[in-house]
């Protein structure tokens, strides 16, 4: 079925109509700076084809909420794990509900994680379900940035990754993508060039004018004509819009945003008042303020005698208060450090954990103690990153309980949270009299495959006398540790990573 909608006016007295149905086959990308009317653009088609196709928009600033009012589209609050978007995705492809995924509120990285989570359900909903849908992603470059930002590589992956598949294979599924972006300098180029319609608004960079130029088929001197586009106003070119260039001007929609442009007002005229406007609080501010407390009294000498009866009255309360019943069950503390223990090690069990960053591991480790429902407050991260490191080491229950691990553990307390993991499988293999780990050992402990990094940190190990390395006639090398009085046996420097994950399989 032909549908074609009204976009607004075209030269000579013309509309100008977009073909749906070649539109769901083709995807469309808008470009152009802020104020040039995008967000306007994008909902005069969402409104004109709201009737006609199920609608999905990806909206990060909370614009698009208003089309619930009046076309019935449902709100999805961003702010869910990324499960529970995944879900809710399936089943608005299965009961063909429009929706606005609103990430207002939300950072950047969890803005990509949430609309990744969201796109991947669409994409994966099961065939019975692949209905036409338009996927409307306004501030694109967002998710799909063309370089790295200040975000986690592991979001910009997944976030990238869901608008390829939306732009690249989402069309046999029924999924056609609309995007729109700021810059197509900062639009990845491999999602932009899956678009066969474009509307090219005001830009000013050469680079975006020549890029939007070359797009639209035209001459590198007309790309000029890009800065002198008033608001509202487009270049239009594909299958779905017209087959040579034309000059679109978006019409009128009936809703609006939450936000608008900033619009002039007059400043109200300064009276003698005004310091008193300024800084006399309102009776409503009186009743909010807040009174500092006076200083506390300067301390004055206090007897042995009075210290020693207070400290014994506090441990005779502490007895009292533990000695009741408690509402809550305690926490066993051995069976929540076996628990902890083995989310450890089945972790560490995958061979890419080593060459993870620690914030992702905490991630993953968070997400399995919930699943085996560890009792107690999550662990803080340097927390996490201590036990980690002593996971790394394989140290087994008998030597964990020796004296020399106990001195260890206290020694690696000052060196850095990054460099504790190495600073523990030495002082393991130096403990139990193994030999001394080679560098490509110490390597993955780093979560590095540059075995002169893991030289130099058993250099800084011992400029800190924490550690005396020394090699015997046969080149082998052997770490002594003054403060533990005990050393390993010599190992081959150059040898091959004979821990790895099968000593945490085996464990």
């Amino acid at each position: 079925m032909k549908v074609n909608i009204d976009m607004g006016a075209a030269p000579a007295g013309a509309k100008a109509m977009l073909d749906l149905e070649e539109l769901l086959a083709t995807r469309l990308l808008v470009q152009g700076n802020s104020g040039s009317g995008k967000s306007h653009l994008l909902r005069r088609l969402l409104e004109q084809s709201a009737q006609w196709v199920q609608q999905c928009v990806i909206d990060p600033e909370g614009d698009f909420v208003t089309l619930a009012d009046k076309y019935g589209h449902v709100v999805v609050d961003g702010a869910r794990t990324e499960h529970e978007l995944t879900r809710i995705a399936a089943r608005i492809r299965q009961h063909r509900v429009s929706v606005v995924l609103d990430l207002e509120g939300l950072d950047v990285e969890q803005q990509m994680r949430c609309a990744a989570a969201f796109l991947g359900g669409l994409f994966d909903a099961e065939r019975d379900y692949w209905y036409p849908m338009l996927v409307v992603v306004d501030e694109a470059q967002l998710f799909a940035p063309a370089v790295a930002g200040e975000v986690s590589d592991e979001a910009r992956k997944l976030s990238l990754g869901a608008m390829t598949n939306l732009m690249c294979r989402g069309r046999k599924r029924g999924l056609a993508g609309v995007i729109a972006t700021q810059r197509l300098a900062k639009l990845a180029k491999n999602v932009a060039a899956e678009a066969s319609n474009f509307l090219m608004g005001r830009t000013f960079l050469d680079i975006d004018m020549a890029r939007a130029s070359d797009l639209l088929g035209m001459e590198r001197r007309q790309a000029e004509q890009f800065r002198d586009l008033a608001r509202g106003h487009f270049v239009a070119l594909g299958p779905a819009l017209s087959r040579r260039p034309l000059a679109v001007t978006i019409g009128p929609a009936e809703t609006s945003a939450r936000s608008s442009s900033p619009k002039l007002t007059p400043l109200p005229q300064p009276g003698e008042d005004t310091h008193d406007l300024i800084f006399t609080p309102a009776p409503e501010e009186r009743r909010a303020i807040v009174r500092r407390a006076p200083p506390p009294p300067a301390p004055t000498p206090t007897p042995t005698v009075d210290i020693l009866n207070q400290l014994s009255q506090a441990k005779v309360m502490t007895q009292v208060e533990t000695s009741a019943p408690t509402l809550f069950p305690e926490i066993d503390q051995a069976e929540r450090n076996s628990l902890i223990d083995a989310v450890m090690h089945e972790m560490l069990t995958d061979p890419d954990a080593s060459f993870r960053s620690d914030a992702v591991l905490y991630q993953d480790f968070l997400v399995r103690c919930r699943i085996r429902r560890v009792p107690g407050d999550a662990l803080a991260l340097p927390d996490f990153r201590r036990r980690l490191a002593v996971a790394r080491a394989g140290i087994d229950g008998e030597t964990a309980q020796s004296e020399p691990w106990q001195q260890a553990l206290e020694l690696s307390k000052t060196l850095p949270d990054d460099v504790q993991g190495v600073f523990f499988i030495v002082a393991q293999a130096a403990v139990t009299h193994s030999p001394c780990p080679s560098d490509a050992t110490l390597a993955r402990a780093y979560g590095t495959h540059s075995t002169r990094r893991a030289r130099r940190l058993l250099t800084y190990f011992e400029e800190q006398g924490l550690i005396v390395v020394r090699t015997d006639f046969t080149g082998n090398r052997i770490v002594a540790f003054p403060d533990l009085a005990c050393e390993t046996t010599a190992g081959d420097p150059n040898g091959p990573d004979e821990g790895g994950q099968e000593q945490y399989a085996a464990e």
